[in-house]
């Protein structure tokens, strides 16, 4: 897939071939991953990801990731679990939420969901079948840092930052990340 940032080989992972929402796995193309590689998992944002929303940094991080794993090789996932795992339709009503004052967090705990409820066991699962072992972690999210250190055949051999700069749009949004999500993020 010829993109942007250079030419990407492209596979689907799915529970079943029947499954019409795979996880997408992006590698620059003839570049397979090694045991040691740098690693992006990305949780689907459709507004961010496609649409270019300012609301959130999640476009920008999908295309940095995708420059600097094109520039140095490595894998990123692309995960389907939109909205922090609530679906995109819930998260259309915790935007609304939050044009009227709530967080992210407190928009998602007001529609009934966790505060986030993704997970990560199909990309360490990913992982494992690509034969990668040592990961270079492209990541603010400590969760995932934790995903991967909780599981006893992967290592984290080094977190690398992805600092996207805030826009006003996005202030509140990364503030929130940082202060109850613990997001390793630069002010």
């Amino acid at each position: 897939m010829p993109t942007q940032w250079g030419k990407f080989d492209m596979s689907a992972y799915a529970h079943s071939d029947q499954e019409p929402m795979p996880h997408i796995i992006l590698t620059p193309q003839g570049r397979p991953p090694g045991t040691e590689s740098i690693v992006r998992i990305h949780s689907e944002c459709f507004t961010g990801d496609l649409l270019g929303s300012f609301r959130c940094d999640c476009g920008e991080q999908l295309h940095e990731s995708m420059r600097v794993i094109q520039e140095h090789g490595g894998v990123l996932i692309y995960l389907r679990q939109e909205g922090r795992g609530i679906g995109l339709i819930n998260k259309m009503k915790a935007y609304q939420l939050q044009d009227d004052g709530y967080n992210t967090v407190d928009a998602n705990v007001h529609l009934g969901f966790e505060a986030d409820q993704r997970t990560y066991e199909d990309a360490l699962a990913i992982l494992r079948d690509l034969n990668v072992k040592d990961i270079i972690l492209l990541t603010n999210n400590p969760e995932k840092l934790k995903a991967i250190d909780d599981s006893s055949d992967l290592t984290v051999v080094k977190r690398m930052p992805l600092i996207i700069p805030s826009r006003d749009e996005n202030k509140a949004y990364l503030d929130t990340k940082r202060e109850v999500f613990g997001h390793l993020l630069d002010k």
